[in-house]
């Protein structure tokens, strides 16, 4: 479709109002009379980009980390892997300190400057647990309403750790411990939980 020659566009007419004149529009070229009650929605230009998560440069694996908050507050850790959307894979080892393989949000560690060799880990469990889907709940399955009545009151049942689980746990953390107990004084400091006490300042501490 070729646009149309300005000769063929609707013209304005000009009236004389006393002294002065006034461009009149065309009835065409005219504002709408009629606007609908409510807003349309139009939707949003999304100009944003997907980038890569860039970890810190102190997060480098073999790092001791501090875990500040949840549940295992306190504890030192280990880095192992870096995963997707900013999320570290780490451990403690579990036979240290009892913090098992799960996976912690980068902004919610503090680095330490000491590091762990990792030579010597199974770099192929380190892969697959790193995976997706491999910390995914599995799905529980609703009793039926008898049997939800006659339960009532009892004390729930506690969570069986899978065999897959346990057993990938173990070959991460052997090779983690024959390079923690090389080092002195190693093995007693991931054991110890951190903590602040009156009158400690952390922006002067040497992490």
């Amino acid at each position: 479709m070729s646009a149309k020659p300005e000769s063929d566009k609707p013209a304005s007419q000009t009236k004389k109002f006393g002294k002065g004149e006034r461009e009149i529009p065309h009835h065409s070229q005219k504002a709408k009379k009629f606007y609908p009650a409510e807003d349309e929605s139009k939707p949003k230009k999304v100009r944003k980009s997907i980038r890569p998560a860039r970890p810190r440069p102190s997060l480098i694996p073999g790092t001791i980390l501090i875990l500040p908050a949840g549940r295992f507050r306190g504890k030192r850790v280990i880095l192992l892997k870096h995963l997707p959307q900013g999320v570290l894979l780490i451990t403690g080892p579990f036979k240290v300190n009892g913090v098992p393989l799960r996976r912690v949000n980068a902004r919610y560690v503090i680095a330490t400057s000491t590091k762990v060799d990792l030579k010597g880990i199974d770099e192929k469990t380190v892969e697959k647990v790193g995976g997706e889907g491999y910390f995914t709940r599995e799905k529980k399955k609703d009793k039926s309403g008898e049997e939800a009545f006659f339960k009532q009151g009892e004390k729930p049942e506690k969570k069986k750790v899978a065999s897959a689980r346990a057993s990938d746990q173990k070959a991460v953390d052997k090779g983690l411990l024959t390079n923690i107990k090389k080092e002195p004084h190693l093995f007693d400091y991931l054991k110890s939980s951190f903590s602040l006490r009156k009158g400690d300042k952390p922006h002067e501490m040497k992490w």
